[in-house]
């Protein structure tokens, strides 16, 4: 298994799409939670007007089964005209620095 790996998706609502994608998402959410390799899975608002999604996955394996599972499919159907733009979904490798608990997600 490889080491744990943490993602950030960046979500653009559409104009007077925010509470609606924050909807989608939370539903989403709930069901993700559950999912095997699911060590973290949360959205925060942004300055910028942007939904942040910051994940975190024991291993790139457990990563790419819910990337391919049903609850994105159906996130991505949920969020049809919700999106200003696409998602940038970004994945992230750590660079440990500083102690083991703070230096890293």
């Amino acid at each position: 298994m490889s080491d744990p790996i943490v993602v950030t998706a960046v979500f653009t609502p559409a104009t007077g799409a925010r509470d609606a994608l924050i909807e989608a998402l939370s539903i989403a959410i709930a069901e993700v939670h559950d999912e095997p390799g699911c060590e973290l899975y949360a959205i925060h608002d942004a300055p910028d007007g942007t939904i942040v999604m910051l994940e975190k996955w024991s291993s790139v394996d457990e990563l790419d089964r819910h990337g391919a599972g049903e609850p994105v499919a159906r996130l991505n159907s949920s969020l049809a005209g919700l999106l200003a733009e696409p998602v940038v979904v970004t994945r992230l490798v750590p660079i440990p620095a500083g102690t083991e608990v703070q230096g890293q997600l």
